[in-house]
C-alpha cells in the first residue's frame, strides 16, 4: 500500500528515471523541434495515422493501493495497447467508447476491446487526429454518437470538426460533419476539441487557436480559441450570444482560450468547466460564461518558450473586460481531461474537480467555493505517465486515459 504523505523510496525512483528516459530519448528532436516553433512541447506527440488497428489487448489487473488525504482506491487497468488515446464515453449498457488519435474509434466491454468502422478520414499529423466522443444525452432513443477530430482539406491544411452517427453493431452509420470550423490552418496544434452537454441540452465544442497565429482567439468571425454552443443537428441556439450581432459568429459562446482539452459541467448548478493550457505556464482552470473574454492571447500569465520573457502577443496579465483564470495551476501542469466527482462512490471528494495532467503526470484534485480554490492534492504522480483524459463514470468510479504509444484505460475504485 502506498501513500502520497510517505517519502518515495530511491530505488524505485531511480528505476523508473531510468525507463522513462530509455522511453524518450527517440522523442528529444521532435521536442526540440516543437519548442523552436513556439509550440508546447508538453502535449505534442507525433502520431502517423494507420490504416489499421494496432494489437490493442484487454486486461484487467488491480497495479496498486492508493492511500489519498481522504480517500483509498485501487488503481485497476483495464485494457492496453491503445495507440494515444484521447477521449472516452460510456454507453447505457456499461461499455465504454474510446477514441485513438489515428483514427480508430474501440469499443471496450467487459475486457474486450473491439475497433468501430465507420469513422472519418482524419489528419493525425501533430496533436490532430480522431479527438472526443459523446454520446447524445438521449442515446437509448435516437443512438446519436458524435465525435470531434482534425478534418483534411486535401490541400495540406485542416480544422476541428464536428461529426454524429449511429452505432450499429461494431459500424457507425449515417455519418454526417454537423460543424466544421470556418477557416483551415497548417495542421499539428491546438485543436482544442473537447464536447460536453449543457443542461440545456446544447453541445458545448472547445477549438484551439491553432497554434500558429495565436490573436484569431480574439477574432469573432474565426472559430479558433472559443467556446461553441451548438444544437445537437450542429444548428445554432437562438439564444447564443452573438446570434444579433453582424461582427460575430453565431456558434461562439466565449472566446480568448487558448488550447482547452478538459471540460465538465457542474451537474447541480450546470456551471461550465474547463482547463486550459497556457504557453511557458499559465495553465488555467476557467468558469466559462456566454459572452465573455477570457484573454488570450492578450492576457495571460504564461512565457515565451523561446526567451522566457512576456509573451510576444500578450499586452499584460491582466486587463479590463477579460476574464481572469479563476485558478492558475502552479508548477506548470499541461492539463487534459477534467471530471466532476459526485455521488457516493467517492464521498470526500464530492464537488471536487479532477484535473489530468500530460507534462506533469498526474491528476490534481481541486478543492473549491464559489470564490476560490481552498485546496489541492497530487494523485497518481508518475503512475501512469502522460493523462489524456479523466471522467468519472455512471457507476461513480473514475476512468483515466493515459497519452502514449501503447496506452491504457484504468479505473479508480474504493
Amino acid at each position: 500500500m502506498k501513500t502520497y504523505l510517505a517519502q518515495t523510496i530511491v530505488v524505485k525512483v531511480m528505476v523508473i528515471k531510468i525507463q522513462r528516459l530509455a522511453s524518450i530519448l527517440p522523442m528529444v528532436v521532435l521536442l526540440g523541434a516543437c519548442s523552436a516553433a513556439n509550440d508546447d512541447p508538453s502535449e505534442t506527440v507525433a502520431v502517423n495515422g494507420h490504416e489499421s488497428a494496432p494489437s490493442a489487448i484487454a486486461a484487467a489487473a488491480t497495479l496498486d493501493t492508493f492511500d489519498t488525504e481522504y480517500e483509498t482506491f485501487e488503481l485497476i487497468q483495464l485494457a492496453s495497447g491503445l495507440e494515444h488515446p484521447w477521449g472516452m464515453a460510456f454507453l447505457p449498457d456499461g461499455q465504454i467508447l474510446i477514441t485513438e488519435r489515428p483514427g480508430r474509434l474501440q469499443l471496450w466491454n467487459n475486457g474486450e476491446l473491439t475497433e468501430i468502422s465507420g469513422t472519418p478520414q482524419v489528419n493525425a499529423q501533430g496533436q490532430g487526429g480522431l479527438l472526443d466522443v459523446a454520446i447524445h444525452p438521449d442515446f437509448n432513443d435516437n443512438g446519436w454518437l458524435y465525435l470531434t477530430y482534425a478534418k483534411p482539406d486535401g490541400n495540406g491544411r485542416t480544422a476541428t470538426a464536428l461529426g454524429r452517427a449511429r452505432l450499429e453493431g461494431a459500424n457507425l452509420e449515417a455519418w454526417e460533419d454537423i460543424f466544421v470550423q470556418n477557416r483551415y490552418s497548417q495542421p499539428g496544434r491546438h485543436y482544442g476539441s473537447r464536447l460536453a452537454w449543457a443542461q440545456d441540452g446544447t453541445l458545448l465544442m472547445t477549438i484551439g487557436d491553432r497554434g500558429s497565429e495565436p490573436p484569431r482567439a480574439q477574432d469573432l468571425n474565426d472559430h479558433a480559441g472559443k467556446v461553441l454552443r451548438l444544437n445537437d443537428d450542429g444548428s445554432i441556439p437562438s439564444d447564443n450570444p452573438f446570434v444579433d450581432d453582424p461582427d460575430a459568429l453565431d456558434e461562439i459562446y466565449a472566446y480568448g482560450v487558448r488550447n482547452t482539452q478538459g471540460m465538465v459541467v457542474d451537474p447541480a448548478s450546470g456551471d461550465i468547466w474547463t482547463t486550459d493550457h497556457g504557453p511557458r505556464g499559465g495553465d488555467e482552470i476557467n468558469r466559462i460564461e456566454a459572452g465573455l473574454n477570457y484573454g488570450w492571447p492578450l492576457v495571460t500569465r504564461g512565457l515565451d518558450y523561446g526567451s522566457e520573457g512576456p509573451f510576444p502577443d500578450a499586452i499584460n496579465r491582466r486587463m479590463e473586460g477579460v476574464i481572469e483564470p479563476f485558478y492558475e495551476f502552479l508548477p506548470t501542469h499541461a492539463p487534459s481531461g477534467l471530471a466532476w466527482v459526485s455521488g457516493d462512490t467517492f464521498p470526500a471528494w464530492e464537488g471536487n474537480l479532477l484535473a489530468g495532467g500530460l507534462r506533469s503526470e498526474r491528476i490534481r484534485r481541486v478543492v473549491f467555493d464559489e470564490q476560490e480554490v481552498l485546496h489541492e492534492e497530487e494523485l497518481l504522480l508518475q503512475e501512469v505517465g502522460r493523462i489524456r483524459d479523466v471522467r468519472q463514470g455512471p457507476d461513480g468510479y473514475i476512468y483515466v486515459l493515459n497519452d502514449a504509444s501503447k496506452a491504457g484505460l484504468y479505473r479508480l475504485a474504493p
